[in-house]
């Protein structure tokens, strides 16, 4: 397999993961994997229940998700594509999706989630939470 990133993107409209495992689909790939990070009803930190995430991201966001997903793919000799939304979400919503193909099961769980770590660690991209009493907080900031 040649490890490569087939999409790498921040996108202001919905993410779906069937475009995702198409976009990874390879005939040297043995395991495919994905992951979708929804919006929940509800976080530790909450009064109340969440009703909403609005997501904003720095403008090198999309290059540096990028970056990620190319370590990720290198690592693992993976083949990977991955979107993060921004804007207002629902209950419900794909915030983010992986998918992942590589010759062997291993290569393909690993990059999964390497991504989504460094993701939480390194994506400059912000949340905002909102409950149900219109309390408002911004979750992700300094770590």
């Amino acid at each position: 397999m040649t490890a490569r990133v087939a999409l790498a993107r921040i996108s202001d409209t919905g993410i779906a993961l069937d475009e995702h495992l198409a976009l990874v689909d390879d005939a040297a790939a043995g395991a495919e994997t994905s992951f979708v990070g929804r919006v929940r009803d509800h976080d530790p930190d909450a009064a109340g229940a969440v009703v909403a995430l609005e997501y904003s991201a720095h403008p090198d966001a999309e290059r540096t998700l990028h970056d990620l997903a190319a370590r990720a793919a290198s690592a693992h000799d993976a083949v990977v594509a991955v979107s993060h939304r921004i804007g207002r979400l629902a209950v419900g919503d794909a915030a983010v999706v992986i998918a992942v193909s590589s010759a062997h099961r291993d290569g393909a769980f690993a990059a999964c989630r390497q991504i989504i770590e460094d993701i939480k660690r390194e994506l400059p991209v912000w949340k905002r939470q909102v409950e149900a009493d219109g309390t408002t907080a911004w979750k992700g900031l300094g770590g």
